[in-house]
């Protein structure tokens, strides 16, 4: 079966224009959801709209209303919602051009797949993707999904397109409230050295098949063992450890840690020198410190 597209319209860059459909990109189909029973039928509930003066009420005699003030709403049909016609209605107009590096993450909303609509728009479709995707640009256009006017980015991806939607500016909060009151200044320099070195022996290459939903499988799990007539399996949660000091942890860290087979890690330059320092008698100026270097020396020999 097809799949069905969520908006069909014209992507439009400035006289040139071709029909196009677009996708959802992801699906929350295979993720476990639950449904709410009553506890001695198992029966369904069926959630239904209540009227705090009439009580149970029908859902055709539901209607939309907009709260202008506190219990006082303006009501807004189907009509009046036809009457707002914008070009985006069914145009993605793109409206500009920016480097792939310059839309921040968090703006990014939900992602889309974007393909041709009938063999008579692949050219013009083909040749749109392939100017992007050598120029290395996003493109910048609006379109209305939902009742409601997005923003979004539009990019080549293998033989098609790639569109996210954008949120709205005033839908991020700023940091201000958040990382206001850390403090600003440098931490210690072979400190930064040491974690700089554990990130080192971590590099890899991204796959996201590599990091499953552990708590959905362990879900899962549980629900077949259930239907086995089993009692559930339950994971039990790492215990919590005493709080230690940052430079105990970064020397545990790094002495488990096993860094590429390959030329010498940046935990070897910064261990041997100070291994040394420590070995000659020069007394660090945090004891810590000192104990961390000549650990990390020792377990790189």
């Amino acid at each position: 079966m097809a799949p069905r597209a969520s908006w069909k319209g014209y992507l439009k860059l400035s006289l040139v224009s071709c029909p196009v459909r677009l996708y959802p990109a992801t699906s929350a189909s295979e993720r476990i959801s639950f449904n709410q029973l009553h506890k001695k039928t198992h029966n369904r509930i069926n959630m239904k709209p209540v009227d705090p003066e009439l009580g149970l009420v029908e859902r055709a005699d539901l209607v939309k209303g907009y709260e202008y003030e506190d219990k006082q709403y303006i009501i807004i049909d189907d009509a009046d919602l036809d009457a707002v016609r914008i070009e985006s209605n069914h145009t993605m107009n793109i409206e500009a051009f920016v480097d792939e590096d310059e839309v921040d993450v968090i703006y990014q909303d939900a992602p889309y797949y974007m393909a041709p609509d009938g063999a008579m728009a692949e050219e013009t479709f083909a040749v749109l993707r392939e100017a992007m995707r050598k120029s290395g640009k996003l493109a910048i256009a609006r379109l209305v999904l939902s009742s409601r006017e997005r923003v979004v980015t539009i990019g080549a991806r293998e033989n098609g397109m790639f569109v996210c939607t954008l949120r709205n500016p005033n839908e991020v909060r700023g940091t201000a409230e958040y990382f206001g009151n850390i403090p600003a200044g440098k931490p210690d320099a072979e400190m930064l050295q040491l974690a700089e070195a554990l990130i080192k022996q971590k590099e890899t290459t991204f796959d996201p098949k590599n990091y499953e939903d552990r708590y959905e499988a362990a879900l899962m799990t549980m629900i077949r063992e259930k239907l086995k007539g089993h009692k559930p399996i339950i994971a039990a949660a790492p215990e919590r450890g005493n709080v230690i000091n940052l430079m105990d942890a970064l020397k545990a860290s790094l002495s488990q840690s096993k860094p590429p087979a390959k030329s010498k890690s940046k935990a070897d330059e910064v261990a041997k020198p100070a291994a040394k320092k420590v070995a000659a008698g020069g007394a660090a100026e945090n004891p810590l410190k000192a104990n961390l270097l000549k650990a990390v020396g020792k377990s790189k020999k």
